[in-house]
């Protein structure tokens, strides 16, 4: 029985996510794809276009663009730093405890959706709930969220 926790905790440990951490391309791109695509990739408006007009394309249920990494690094790294964090959070981090309004689409099951985000935390590297204006220099070279 001890041998198969040694052997599991290694595999996990060892596993390229764990070993190489995750890229935009390798692990956060098929997520947005399966899960987001909807709503932030066809059809939907650039940052600054839905910064213009907001109600506008929430009642189109269309969120920013998140189709390309560049599109993506804004809600994580960029002018709307934290963004992505705050919608994607389960709660944990949240000082309310609430889950962020996205998600509940991160997965159609509790487990998916915990790997789902335990990926993205994996790629931003520092999770921070904070807005663009509250995050620090050093909390924002913290966010790795590497695109290859």
């Amino acid at each position: 029985m001890r041998l198969w926790i040694v052997i599991i905790t290694a595999a996990a440990l060892l596993s390229p996510l764990t070993v190489y951490g995750a890229t935009y391309e390798k692990d956060i791109k098929p997520i947005i794809d399966a899960k987001c695509s909807i709503c932030h990739v066809k059809d939907a408006p650039t940052m600054e276009e839905f910064q213009k007009d907001k109600e506008k394309y929430k009642k189109m249920l269309k969120g920013p663009k998140m189709d390309s990494y560049k599109n993506l690094i804004i809600m994580a790294n960029g002018t709307d730093s934290g963004a992505l964090m705050r919608r994607l959070d389960d709660g944990k981090s949240a000082k309310d405890g609430k889950p962020g309004n996205m998600h509940q689409y991160l997965g159609s099951t509790d487990d998916e959706k915990q790997k789902n985000l335990g990926i993205f935390k994996k790629w931003v590297g520092s999770w921070n709930l904070k807005k663009r204006a509250e995050i620090t220099d050093a909390e924002l070279k913290a966010i790795t969220a590497p695109e290859k």
